[in-house]
């Protein structure tokens, strides 16, 4: 099977980059940017004749849909760009696997909740009540793929961190070292997701497809959560980030999300359920602790 990832220099394209050495596939990774020393082609997804071509002169019969427009705050300002990443590509990647028959693995996120309050962890079947443009265009996207028609799996996860890029978990081991103090909002709870995980999951994925091999229909197209286990705070995110990387001399204090202004309400709860995915794929989660250690490690910031 031919996988092409799209967005494969971003902090889940590149832990795909290292699922995909144990595995037989021929992997295609895509970006908009080649950096130099990154095997990487160039390919703008929201060029619909271009994503066409690289399919049918590859014989591509899987897209991992990695790319998206992500920062929250800036999307309200810049509505027409996140739209067309967001939504418009999504369609473009689906009616491209529709015209082969082949799979859209696509990747959205909890942004899609928090509208209305609620307690307890979010079904794939729950309303969707995004508070910001952000959440309201991959919703968006999720349902112009479910009207291509096509074979997909959208897995929506959340709090994504590794070893790439930027991301909360860097960002705090650079405060939490050099900060003799430091607040951080408590009243958004959440789950960790450690990117290499959900790679190991959308591996998972791709086995069970290829082992399926649909002549019609992939049985297990749908929507699935995929998160860490638990549940905690950006505060308690942060305590033990610097726990872990033995940054002590740091104050750090809870504080509620009014005190940093933004152009957008985010999620106060988004925990989600796995349940349907655990289930479907017999995968088994890693608690959000456990992972970060491992990420942590790998970046060298544990302190032995």
């Amino acid at each position: 099977m031919k996988i092409l990832v799209t967005g494969a220099n971003g902090q889940l394209g590149n832990e795909m980059r290292i699922i995909s050495k144990d595995t037989d596939y021929k992997y295609i990774f895509t970006d908009v940017v080649a950096p130099e020393g990154v095997e990487t082609t160039i390919l703008d997804i929201t060029d619909a004749e271009a994503v066409r071509r690289i399919v049918k002169d590859n014989g591509v019969g899987c897209i991992v849909n990695c790319a998206a427009y992500t920062n929250v705050d800036k999307a309200e300002s810049d509505e027409a760009l996140c739209r067309k990443l967001n939504a418009d590509a999504p369609k473009i990647l689906a009616e491209a696997m529709k015209e082969v028959g082949g799979l859209l693995i696509q990747i959205s996120t909890d942004y899609v909740f928090g509208g209305d309050p609620y307690n307890t962890p979010c079904r794939e079947d729950q309303k969707g009540t995004p508070t910001g443009v952000y959440g309201a265009t991959k919703l968006e996207g999720e349902k112009n793929i479910m009207g291509v028609g096509c074979d997909y799996v959208i897995i929506r996860t959340a709090w994504l961190y590794s070893e790439f890029g930027k991301n909360f978990v860097k960002t705090m081991l650079s405060l939490t070292a050099t900060k003799p103090q430091l607040n951080v909002v408590f009243d958004q709870a959440g789950t960790p997701t450690y990117a290499y995980d959900l790679a190991e999951a959308i591996k998972t994925v791709l086995n069970d497809y290829a082992a399926e091999a649909p002549a019609s229909g992939y049985s297990k197209t749908g929507i699935y959560h995929f998160s860490n286990e638990g549940v905690c705070s950006w505060y308690d995110f942060t305590k033990k980030i610097a726990e872990l990387a033995g940054n002590t001399s740091c104050d750090i204090q809870p504080c509620h999300s009014n005190e940093f202004p933004s152009p957008v309400t985010r999620p106060a709860y988004s925990v989600l359920d796995k349940t349907k995915i655990k289930q479907t794929f017999g995968i088994t989660i890693p608690y959000w602790i456990d992972s970060l250690k491992v990420c942590m490690k790998n970046m060298d910031a544990v302190k032995h």
